[in-house]
């Protein structure tokens, strides 16, 4: 993977600032690598840092269930047309137990059929949250009552926090994996 605007720092180009943050997104529960949009983020540690606290929670600590945390994740990948956000999170919702059938109608800006009442609860939220920036009485109070406070707020989350990822790859140019397929077709 190559980022064409933002060359891959190493331990040896990154300032002090830079590598602690390294270390410390290195050593939470992502794992070795600076994969997505780290490295171009590493340009701002102290925003860099910030960033990748709010996602260790969303990604990791959330109280939505991982499968609907991950459908909420690709919905804002395709929102912005991020590919490398939507190949890395489709496979992780596909692991989560998602029907790969519900990311491939999201991929092409379908409304997936047969999802779970749950999925749906989740998707008609993201759905209205990304095309209007708000969320009607119906649909809040639906998530409301399945999910509670929290997790209105984590869907939420989710949804604020990979819409900003995206944001970061796409302007980054950050490119997919080698041999990968762009997964999301022009809608």
């Amino acid at each position: 993977m190559s980022e064409t605007r933002f060359p891959t720092l190493t331990p040896e180009t990154m300032t002090d600032e830079q590598r602690a943050v390294a270390d410390a997104i290195q050593s939470g529960p992502r794992g070795a690598g600076l994969r997505g949009p780290f490295n171009a983020l590493l340009r701002s540690p102290d925003l860099c840092n910030l960033v990748q606290q709010v996602g260790a929670y969303v990604r990791f600590k959330s109280s939505i269930p991982a499968a609907l945390n991950e459908l909420a994740i690709c919905m804002a990948g395709r929102k912005w047309g991020a590919q490398y956000e939507f190949y890395a999170h489709r496979r992780l919702g596909i692991d989560a137990g998602l029907n790969p059938a519900i990311l491939d109608a999201v991929a092409v800006g379908r409304r997936p059929s047969d999802m779970s009442a749950d999925e749906t609860l989740v998707y008609e939220f993201v759905t209205e949250l990304l095309s209007t920036g708000q969320v009607s009485d119906g649909r809040y109070n639906a998530v409301m009552d399945r999910f509670g406070e929290r997790g209105i707020m984590d869907l939420v989350g989710a949804v604020g926090y990979y819409s900003l990822v995206s944001m970061v790859l796409n302007v980054a140019q950050v490119q997919l994996p080698e041999g990968e397929t762009p997964p999301l077709p022009p809608l």
